[in-house]
């Protein structure tokens, strides 16, 4: 097959392949000189960024990672990757970033600055200035913002943003929340629809949340608020004080549960 001027003869195993559509182009007037001289740069500069970028994935293919499509990975010269981890496609590293071994990341996951543990999933999702330590599931849709630090066994799953906050062991961020200027305890499981209303119109607040708790669907805690150990929300409550350990409240705003509603240990709701 003849060379067309954007796609070069084979000289390494990638310059024959070109995601893009010359026919698409407009196309420079006969006897042009300037506009010829400005795609021919043009072409120049895509060719060097491709070459560069696949040579980054060909060194880390090298030291063990699998990169599914490499026309679609994007690299930064600081990344560092651990051997055994996939990266998938529409993948961009970029900053600081270091991932360690046998994670799964993206598809379709921008990774800035940010430091990934062993056996991280981070899947259709953005991670920013962010630490996730080993075992932590993020994703899909998922925004992960500055000053996010996730411990392990953490999962953050559709349509979730954690800002500015620390979750601790196996808490449960699952869907449609936001975490923001909050420190959460291990084992808190967050419902769906969970809000931290962190800001006045002035200033931001802080929201804690202890071992075991159990945030019911649709709650709003507004800062500052604490959320004692293995206490409970009820779906739709809006906490404005601070939650004793194991008692359960609800309503707007949120009232101890009649009949005493504690939990035990195991979290068990204890009536009457």
């Amino acid at each position: 097959m003849a060379a067309s001027p954007l796609c070069p003869p084979a000289r390494a195993p990638w310059t024959a392949f070109f995601l893009f559509a010359p026919e698409r182009w407009p196309v420079a007037p006969a006897g042009d000189p300037r506009t010829s001289a400005d795609l021919s740069r043009l072409e120049a500069r895509w060719r060097e960024a491709i070459e560069e970028r696949l040579r980054a994935c060909l060194a880390l293919a090298e030291a063990g990672v699998t990169i599914e499509d490499p026309f679609t990975t994007y690299l930064g010269p600081e990344v560092r990757v651990g051997a055994g981890t996939v990266l998938r496609p529409n993948t961009t590293l970029s900053g600081r970033t270091v991932i360690g071994r046998d994670c799964l990341i993206g598809p379709n996951a921008v990774v800035v600055d940010s430091t990934i543990g062993d056996g991280c999933q981070v899947v259709a999702s953005v991670v920013e200035e962010s630490v996730l330590e080993e075992g932590v599931q993020v994703g899909p849709f998922a925004h992960l913002r500055q000053g996010a630090h996730l411990g392990p066994g953490v999962r953050v799953g559709n349509y979730a943003e954690v800002k500015a906050s620390r979750l601790g062991r196996n808490t449960q961020v699952n869907h449609f929340s936001y975490v923001g200027d909050a420190e959460v305890g291990e084992g808190v499981n967050i419902g769906a629809g969970t809000v931290t209303c962190n800001f006045d119109g002035r200033e931001k607040h802080r929201t804690v949340i202890e071992d075991g708790a159990f945030i019911g669907s649709g709650t709003m805690l507004v800062a500052p608020v604490r959320i004692g150990r293995g206490a409970a929300t009820g779906a739709g409550s809006v906490v404005t004080r601070d939650v004793p350990p194991g008692v359960v409240v609800v309503g707007v705003p949120a009232r101890p549960l009649e009949g005493g509603g504690a939990r035990d240990e195991s979290g068990r709701e204890q009536l009457g």
